[in-house]
């Protein structure tokens, strides 16, 4: 029997609800980086990071490939980085709106002699 189609999505968004994953995908976007890179640009522990590029791998959101006594990790598809780059997008939106919305209040407020 196979997921209904939202059950996988709700899936892929649970699978991407953690910071260090997401900032592992980020960090892959400009190309494959070994394990020592990540550590160095995220604050986690080495067994945590281990954990999460696990479950990253298992997922299919990123690929290993062994080199010498380096594995070096990469997106596993572009398909990724438009995951990234529309959520970056949809934050602008988000964001620009809540500006605007304080831009507002702060005119009212100034407005009516109260500051």
């Amino acid at each position: 029997m196979s997921v209904p189609l939202y059950e996988a999505k709700a899936e892929l968004f649970r699978l991407l609800g953690h910071p260090v994953r997401i900032r592992v995908l980020e960090l892959l976007q400009d190309g494959p980086k070994p394990v020592r890179d990540l550590l160095g640009a995220i604050e986690v522990e080495p067994t945590g990071l281990s954990q999460h590029l696990a479950v990253l791998r298992r997922s299919g959101m990123v690929s290993a490939q062994r080199e010498g006594a380096t594995v070096m990790y990469a997106l596993a598809g572009g398909n990724v980085a438009n995951l990234l780059r529309a959520a970056r997008e949809l934050l602008t939106e988000k964001l620009s709106g809540q500006n605007e919305l304080l831009s507002e209040l702060l005119a009212e407020k100034s407005e009516n002699g109260a500051l």
